[in-house]
């Protein structure tokens, strides 16, 4: 079997040969337009969370050597979380070599992080079945390379819940997020999201997946709060 063009130039960007064309193929078949003779990549995603994820806590578990589970923990979930993989399938321009049906493309299936996320997965686990556990490892350490890095230093705790702890504490309901801009091409968008207290103060955040852009304003109103309040 040979890979189309397209797909020829995402396993170049991937950094990935494959032995087994039909593993890749499968990876990037969305349910929505499989058959019996051409299976989704479903089985793949759940193979690719455990490699992934054994990946991650591997390279965590090496950075830094004194960091206790209590540490590590919020650092690995921030890293093998939808949106974390759906940034890197962007990156990647997995969404374009998506094989999708005429609904789920009409849909903008192409740029969904759900469905992105999904099948950045799959493609860890067609690596892992086509040359073992170090070529898939070494996969994810050459895109996930620098989100690891900067994780081992940052504070990764869950923006979101912090800020509604936050207002649970003072007796107010739970923050709303609003989308109020998006821009970019398809494949690559930009989100702009603006977290609101009900007494009015509000922050925005700006991040290539909408989850990653509602934390990122809820980090910005927690410590606008925060500042308020010293």
């Amino acid at each position: 079997m040979r890979l189309a063009a397209d797909l020829v130039a995402f396993s170049a960007r991937l950094g990935h040969d494959f032995r087994r064309p039909d593993l890749l193929v499968r990876a990037v078949t969305h349910s929505s337009i499989s058959s019996a003779t051409r299976p989704s990549n479903e089985r793949l995603e759940f193979l690719g969370d455990r490699v992934l994820g054994l990946s991650i806590a591997t390279a965590l578990f090496g950075a830094d050597e004194r960091a206790a589970e209590g540490q590590l923990a919020p650092r690995f979930n921030a890293l093998v979380r939808q949106e974390t993989c759906a940034e890197v399938a962007r990156d990647l321009g997995l969404g374009e070599v998506l094989k999708l049906g005429r609904s789920e493309m009409m849909s903008g299936g192409r740029r969904k992080e759900a469905l992105l996320g999904d099948a950045m997965e799959a493609v860890i686990a067609a690596v892992y079945l086509d040359a073992g556990f170090d070529a898939a490892r070494d996969v994810v350490l050459r895109h996930w390379g620098p989100r690891i890095a900067a994780a081992a230093t940052a504070e990764t705790r869950d923006a979101k819940s912090s800020l509604q702890e936050w207002a649970q504490a003072r007796g107010l309901p739970p923050p709303a997020y609003v989308e109020t801009a998006r821009e970019g091409p398809d494949h690559q968008p930009l989100f702009t999201v603006e977290a609101r207290l009900s007494t009015g103060e509000t922050a925005s955040g700006t991040a290539t997946g909408k989850r990653a852009a509602e934390q990122a304003a809820a980090r910005a109103l927690l410590a606008r709060m925060e500042q308020k309040n010293d």
